[in-house]
């Protein structure tokens, strides 16, 4: 959160005073993942309620710069993935993120009414993986070290702070001069495949448990039959994970310096149209 009021700060001096329009942003939607426990079917099926609040510069009619705050949540289960039902992984974890974006509505809002713009840019975003045990009792995964970090050959511990990049799009609708309504779809790259403590392989099951415990063990595999041979595939190194939000954008200008921007409606034109005023 500090570094959302940070970069706030910032933003409002990022445009020129002349044509500066400060707006508000309100996101409500929700948040969901793609990796190695989100299944190709099911996507749908892991979906959390999510929430946003940001901050947007307007650089020209146009092109906007926006720094948000957006919380959710994400998870996944290998018990809604046949192909996977035998791991019997799983996994939650909150995910709080702020980005900074650079914002292009194709068409000028002070002209049209309805509109398709697309974003892109930088986030920092926090998330923990936690699972339950058997008696209900929540784990916090990077404590076990499921796959070796921390002790096994190459295997270093990741970090719960990681970085991304946000791109998507969507349609604003323009209400008045002040509000506007949206609908957007936004993708996360990220730099890690640990979202759900799940990427490589298995490791020696007596090395685990020498240097975590049983517990770790148990947390590594929990499907039925014996522990898998060390190298044994447990994920899938070669794609790191996603995460996505999407859902309704409200946004309120704020404040103007310059001289305002009267709202004026013009329709879509054709150029089949017919000539006006030829009488």
């Amino acid at each position: 959160m500090k570094w959302f009021l940070y970069f706030s700060i910032i933003l409002s001096f990022s445009a020129p005073a002349r044509s500066q329009q400060v707006f508000t942003s309100f996101f409500a939607g929700m948040s969901n993942y793609s990796g190695d426990l989100s299944g190709s079917n099911y996507f749908f099926r892991h979906s959390h309620p999510a929430w946003g609040l940001g901050f947007m510069v307007e650089l020209n009619d146009r092109m906007f710069i926006r720094a948000e705050f957006t919380d959710g949540k994400i998870s996944g289960d290998d018990k809604f993935n046949p192909k996977n039902r035998s791991r019997n992984l799983s996994f939650q974890s909150t995910l709080s993120e702020f980005s900074l974006s650079f914002e292009y509505v194709l068409f000028n809002l002070y002209d049209y009414k309805l509109s398709p713009y697309f974003f892109a840019g930088a986030a920092a975003f926090h998330f923990k993986p936690t699972t339950k045990d058997g008696k209900g009792n929540f784990i916090v995964l990077p404590d076990y070290s499921t796959e070796g970090q921390g002790f096994y050959e190459d295997r270093k511990p990741y970090k719960l702070r990681q970085f991304s990049i946000p791109m998507g799009g969507g349609v604003l609708w323009a209400i008045t001069d002040n509000k506007r309504i949206g609908f957007v779809v936004g993708v996360r790259k990220t730099f890690t495949d640990y979202l759900d403590d799940v990427s490589t392989t298995y490791i020696n099951r007596s090395v685990l448990a020498q240097n975590r415990g049983l517990g770790a063990v148990a947390m590594a595999y929990r499907g039925d039959g014996s522990y898998p041979a060390e190298g044994t595939i447990r994920g899938n190194p070669k794609n790191n994970d996603l995460y996505f939000f999407s859902g309704l954008t409200f946004r309120i200008r704020l404040a103007t310096k310059g001289k305002l921007k009267p709202y004026q409606y013009k329709p879509f034109k054709s150029k089949y149209s017919c000539p006006q005023n030829i009488w």
